[in-house]
């Protein structure tokens, strides 16, 4: 890219993830902890909140999505967390059900979960590496 064409990437807008009914996505969603910020049926968009940041993950109705569990490997989206594990049993208290049990990793534990319609998210947390935690 030359000189003329070059941009610099600024941070995240929204993640869009594709659902087959709003209505549903949406208490989904509010069972695994996400607040809505708004709805916009006419445009078949729900936005909800993700900690104090703008940007959100977008929900958005494509007629064509019904309801399936991941089938194959999918983008995961990981949003940090305080303690992942005390994430995973308020889940599983809310009904939503885990794609596995809470695991270790690099920065401390995760956990998955997939939406209906075979999105997939995952809570971590940086219990093992504090020093780059939002949360404190």
């Amino acid at each position: 890219m030359s000189d003329d064409e070059s941009y610099e990437l600024l941070g995240f807008d929204n993640v869009l993830l594709p659902v087959g009914d709003l209505d549903a996505a949406v208490a989904f969603y509010g069972r695994a902890g996400f607040p809505l910020a708004f709805r916009l049926d006419e445009a078949g968009i729900a936005l909800l909140s993700v900690g104090k940041e703008s940007p959100g993950l977008l929900l958005r109705l494509e007629s064509e999505h019904a309801v399936r569990p991941p089938e194959w490997a999918s983008p995961r989206v990981w949003l940090e967390v305080a303690d992942a594990r005390a994430a995973a049993s308020a889940l599983t208290a809310a009904g939503v059900r885990l794609l596995d049990d809470p695991f270790p990793g690099a920065t401390g534990w995760t956990v998955e979960f997939a939406d209906p319609w075979g999105n997939v998210l995952g809570f971590t947390d940086y219990g093992k590496r504090p020093e780059l935690a939002r949360v404190r």
